[in-house]
């Protein structure tokens, strides 16, 4: 596939503006004036796009109750030989929106698809944070679930990467208090409306998260990413089990109490542990 080959029938994936109309690439605009068709998630959000541009192409939808049905129909627009554009209501189709189940079946069939590139709420989000720009972890949404949210964040709080979530406005304060018991007082910044009107960048520590007022809008939040540590070896972490053990605390007590603190898995403290022991009585049978 070649993206500058386009007489071939396409699969062309979109990216639209994220807030302001001018976002967007000379390209863009003239391969949505191009295509068959354009299947946009919500119709009426993407006409306001297509009209300030001048943009008269048919428009259908598909969002993720109806994307199964509407990727046939694609296949067929493309076997007949039309090229169609597949748009989110902002950003860059897929990250975070439908157009999976799409973009595979018109691969496995075959037949070319194109990315045309162009606005995404993370990266500017990203780079106006102040934190490292990489490496970094883009999840999108964490779970709305308070416990899957935590697990989910556990899963995180070690890597060493820079952090970046999309989060509704009625969870946020919820997400942040949780972020700021899992993963402690991390540098963080909250960037609203980006590209809007009230765009606003909010740079604070996640201990402080509390004192944010009630905020509205479509939100990324940024995190700085955790601290790399060095595999510590087995013995340093039997030994501190051993010293917990003399002070009182029963063997399994001991273990879980080192691997909070050392903020590693409980598996790994406990098999450090038992190796260790092992050790001692090999050499015990020895003499």
């Amino acid at each position: 596939m070649k993206s500058f080959t386009e007489e071939a029938p396409t699969l062309f994936l979109v990216a639209t503006p994220i807030g302001n109309l001018e976002d967007i690439t000379y390209r863009a605009v003239r391969i949505l004036g191009e295509v068959d068709i354009i299947y946009a998630e919500d119709t009426r959000v993407s006409r306001k796009l297509l009209s300030h541009h001048g943009i008269k192409t048919k428009l259908a939808s598909l969002h993720a109750h109806n994307e199964e049905d509407r990727a046939d129909i694609v296949l067929q627009v493309l076997r007949e030989g039309g090229s169609v554009a597949l748009v989110s209501d902002a950003g860059t189709p897929l990250v975070s929106d439908p157009g999976l189940v799409l973009t595979k079946k018109v691969a496995e069939a075959g037949h070319p698809v194109v990315a045309i590139p162009g606005p995404s709420a993370f990266l500017p989000a990203l780079v106006v944070s102040g934190l490292r720009t990489h490496p970094f972890l883009f999840y999108g949404f964490l779970p709305a679930k308070k416990e899957k949210r935590r697990r989910t964040l556990e899963t995180l709080r070690d890597l060493p990467y820079t952090l970046l979530f999309y989060e509704a406005p009625h969870r946020v304060r919820g997400t942040l208090a949780d972020m700021a018991d899992i993963l402690g007082k991390r540098r963080a910044a909250l960037c609203r409306e980006l590209t809007k009107r009230f765009e606003e960048v909010r740079r604070f520590r996640l201990d402080e998260a509390s004192d944010l007022p009630d905020l509205k809008g479509e939100m990324v939040v940024v995190v700085e990413g955790g601290e790399e540590r060095k595999q510590l070896p087995e013995s340093d972490l039997a030994e501190h089990v051993e010293i917990l053990i003399a002070d009182g605390l029963p063997e399994m007590e001991a273990i879980k109490k080192v691997a909070r603190m050392r903020k590693l898995k409980k598996n790994t403290v406990y098999m450090a542990f038992q190796n260790k022991k092992k050790r001692q009585n090999s050499k015990r049978f020895e003499e």
